[in-house]
């Protein structure tokens, strides 16, 4: 009899539930409401300042190298941990608040991720360039860019599972593509503030022929990120515990249940009231050590499958990815905006302006494709399609890489972009944070991001090498290679448009009884 009224208790919770998935049935699930607005204000950041520094660490390598090394290079090995630094630390804190915010909670642990980036940057920028020798400037700079790393890696799994405890199902793939277009953002914005410093400092570094100024030039384009993490730190630090993981955990989710309905403007109707959430208050459940359960579950080939897919997924996108957009020399060359030649100032100008180019050039119009196409098409079809279109403008730009023109040139790079974007880039993150149940999402997501990053590490520190071994067009089709690997690999993935994966695991335990 028990088990009949825990069974009629859970359909009266699910029937709850899916009458607040379906109160904002007419709107399109682009369409936000203030309440999910603020949360992606809140979670976005993470990607925005991921990207941000991302992308400003080539310009502030070429920086340090004209202030620490004028006349000379920077030792290409520290150049290259330089480098890696930032994606080597955020492996470690995917997996460490991957873990920790299933283990303890997102309340306990959110928003301590953002402490550590404030930490790190603030680190960072007080690099001791006047005291310390050249090669122990970039020793400690790389130090403190791994910790900046740590806590730029735990806000992937932080900020997906945050969003999904709270999304409604029908929005959830929106959501989780709103939060991750701000990867384009920051990318943006790292490049027009360089050039805005740049601009600033152009009196003094080019018309003084003061070079040695440019380390206040670095200091500044990286101390800026600091204003958007403090402006969110507070939301993060305050932000209450979803109703979702309390009830994974066996919690008493009553009143929250509808302060959390007023909070997301969902009108309180009668089913919704205490007899409908109600559960039973004197069945707590027995707190186990979450290892053994995460072991338990992954153990189950069916669960195990969806993680491989995650994460090979993950990584064979970022070995592509990653690959170009870290080693866009090539293409600066192409556009014109390569800064070989003329004044320090007007070199890291130069290539300052033609990041900005490149990152206009389909990099922000694919992330919002997606926001807008997600729940029509459905994850699994825009990843395939995704992984295909880039397997085909790589091979395009191998094959042809010596006779392209360079109009035919730049079509073939803005169209990998757009498909980079409005395809594996961005499903890659949805996946593990909507096929996952609530239990074990932060977990498997963060195990997931830790496999790509290390793609990215990979291609990072082997990039460089293998062209001068293999050649460019060689290495374009590893890179091929790679996207039609990852495009089989999402066949071990379900759809997960309108999947709940809390309710597919409680019918699972309940068939094991």
């Amino acid at each position: 009899m028990s088990g009949q009224a825990a069974g009629s208790n859970d359909t009266r919770q699910r029937a709850a539930l899916e009458e607040y998935e379906q109160s904002g049935e007419g709107r399109p699930p682009f369409i936000l409401t203030y309440a999910e607005a603020k949360l992606l204000g809140i979670a976005g950041v993470g990607f925005f300042l991921d990207a941000y520094d991302l992308f400003i660490i080539n310009p502030v390598s070429t920086m340090l190298q004209y202030r620490l090394y004028p006349g000379g290079t920077m030792p290409a090995n520290l150049q290259g941990l330089l480098k890696a630094s930032a994606n080597i630390g955020s492996v470690i804190g995917q997996f460490l608040f991957g873990y920790c915010a299933d283990a303890f909670g997102r309340k306990a642990i959110y928003g301590k991720e953002l402490m550590l980036i404030i930490i790190a940057t603030i680190l960072c920028i007080s690099t001791p360039t006047g005291s310390l020798s050249p090669n122990g400037c970039i020793i400690y700079l790389t130090i403190f860019r791994i910790l900046l790393g740590v806590g730029v890696g735990g806000d992937y799994p932080m900020s997906a599972s945050v969003t999904s405890d709270r999304a409604t199902i029908r929005k959830r793939g929106t959501m989780l593509a709103y939060i991750f277009a701000n990867q384009g953002w920051g990318s943006f914005v790292g490049s027009l503030v360089t050039i805005i410093v740049l601009a600033c400092y152009k009196h003094v570094m080019n018309d003084e022929d003061e070079t040695s100024k440019v380390d206040g030039v670095w200091r500044i384009v990286i101390g800026l990120s600091l204003i958007p993490a403090f402006g969110t730190l507070y939301q993060r630090l305050t932000l209450p515990e979803s109703t979702r993981y309390k009830k994974s955990q066996g919690v008493d989710v009553v009143e929250q249940d509808d302060l959390e309905k007023e909070k997301m403007g969902v009108k309180v109707g009668v089913h919704a009231t205490e007899s409908d959430l109600n559960v039973d208050r004197g069945a707590s459940v027995p707190k186990k050590s979450h290892v053994l359960e995460v072991i338990k579950y992954f153990s189950e080939w069916r669960h195990l499958k969806i993680l491989i897919g995650t994460c090979s997924c993950w990584f064979l996108l970022d070995v592509a990815f990653y690959g170009i957009n870290l080693n866009t020399n090539v293409v600066l060359s192409e556009i014109g905006y390569a800064g070989k030649t003329g004044t320090p100032w007007e070199k890291l100008f130069k290539v300052a302006t033609g990041n900005i180019i490149i990152t206009a050039l389909g990099f922000v119009p694919g992330y919002y494709v997606t926001v807008l196409t997600i729940e029509k098409l459905g994850r699994k079809t825009i990843q395939v399609m995704g992984f295909l279109m880039e397997a085909l403008f790589l091979g395009i730009l191998a094959g042809k890489f010596y006779s392209l023109s360079t109009a035919a040139f730049i079509i073939n790079f803005t169209l990998l972009q757009f498909f980079f974007n409005f395809g594996a880039n961005a499903t890659t993150y949805c996946y593990p944070a909507e096929v996952f149940p609530t239990r074990y999402r932060a977990f498997a997501h963060g195990m997931s991001a830790a496999c790509g990053k290390t793609g990215a590490i990979i291609s990072a520190l082997v990039f460089n090498s293998l062209t001068d071994k293999i050649g460019t067009p060689a290495v374009l089709w590893i890179f091929f290679g790679c996207s039609i690997l990852g495009a089989a690999c999402t066949f071990l993935l379900p759809e997960v448009a309108g999947r709940d994966p809390d309710a597919i695991l409680e019918e699972e335990l309940r068939e094991q009884q």
